[in-house]
């Protein structure tokens, strides 16, 4: 029997699929599914909320009474899915990579600043989820070369747009925010817009590639 996810009632009308235990060297495909079980979920009409996270899904019902039936399913559903029910948009960003920190990352990994660009656009990213801050999307598929610890002292304000580098991961700051990933570019993309009907530019589940912007005086050290 395949390991399956366990699944809590977490209130009289939500549910959290747990699929953290599960194999930690296939978390890609863990979070395919998650995706696909969501859009799976949300066709039916029955929940005002879906939320993927890294590894789970909360699912938010709108009526209680439908809160043993999805227990009872969801674990059937999560052994029957196929991640190819599930296609994600695709994000070209564009990216002016003069970012403040981009020649201490090329020092650090004994790199110049023209291969760190390289190695970042080379890779279409997934997005894992989204989290920290309204519209931040967490990023698979960084290369190993670009792995940077945080920063010592985390800025006051990072600005909106900024393309940065956080450990194993790599993403885009949505608005003026404190943070402590080193920034590498900048893009004008409009991540977050909560006046939209839809006001996160990027799901969980897509994917996207960061474009170099080179005529727009993108030189560095």
């Amino acid at each position: 029997m395949k390991p399956a996810p366990h699944i809590y009632a977490l209130t009289n009308s939500s549910l959290l699929l747990d699929a953290s235990h599960l194999d930690a060297t296939d978390r890609l495909s863990i979070q395919k599914k998650i995706w696909a079980l969501t859009s799976h979920c949300k066709c039916t009409d029955e929940f005002t909320d879906l939320v993927p996270a890294m590894n789970s899904l909360t699912l938010y019902l709108k009526s209680g009474k439908h809160l043993n039936k999805w227990l009872q399913v969801l674990p059937s559903l999560w052994n029957d899915i196929k991640t190819s029910t599930f296609k994600g948009q695709h994000h070209l960003i564009e990216t002016i990579y003069k970012g403040e920190d981009i020649n201490y990352v090329a020092r650090y990994h004994n790199l110049s600043a023209d291969e760190v660009i390289n190695i970042h656009i080379k890779t279409k990213y997934h997005v894992l989820f989204l989290g920290f801050q309204p519209g931040f999307a967490y990023l698979h598929g960084l290369d190993e070369q670009l792995h940077t610890p945080r920063r010592d002292e985390p800025r006051i304000k990072v600005p909106k747009g900024s393309v940065a580098i956080g450990a194993e991961q790599t993403g885009i700051y949505p608005a003026d925010t404190p943070g402590g990933w080193h920034i590498i570019g900048h893009t004008d993309t409009a991540l977050f817009d909560s006046t939209s009907e839809q006001p996160c530019l990027i799901q969980p589940g897509d994917t996207l590639e960061f474009v170099p912007l080179v005529n727009k005086g993108a030189t560095h050290d």
